[in-house]
């Protein structure tokens, strides 16, 4: 039974952890000031190139997630960023009421790297053009 759900869950889950990062690249667009003063705040150099890095890695990898299309170079690419943003941003021995955001976080990279491992289903742009 659950062979037959393989692509409706493949693509449930691209959906799902996609959601976590497109809206936050078009959100950083739209407060790009304030986007790179938060950066700023944690001493990441040239926060305006950070920035910009965030949003094409939310927003530009997040549609290919989506999408289904260079799915696994494109999770690999959202793990790397998240998994280093997450030390940055979410530094839960400096501060413990990070620890949730934190460890969220690390699951997601997991969630990534299982896609980044077995691809994105047949129901995606890869998918369908190898059929």
């Amino acid at each position: 039974m659950l062979n037959s759900l393989q692509n409706p869950f493949s693509l449930l889950g691209r959906i799902l952890i996609a959601l976590l990062f497109i809206p936050a690249g078009f959100s950083k667009i739209g407060g790009f000031t304030g986007t790179v003063g938060y950066i700023a705040s944690k001493g990441v150099p040239l926060p305006e190139v950070a920035a910009a890095i965030a949003i094409a890695v939310e927003l530009g990898l997040g549609l290919l997630l989506l999408v289904g299309f260079q799915t696994r170079w494109a999770a690999l690419g959202i793990a790397v960023f998240t998994a280093v943003i997450t030390f940055i941003f979410h530094a839960f021995w400096v501060d413990p009421a990070q620890s949730q955001a934190f460890f969220k976080n690390i699951a997601v990279v997991g969630g990534l790297l299982t896609i980044a491992a077995w691809g994105a289903g047949a129901w995606s742009v890869d998918g369908q053009s190898k059929g």
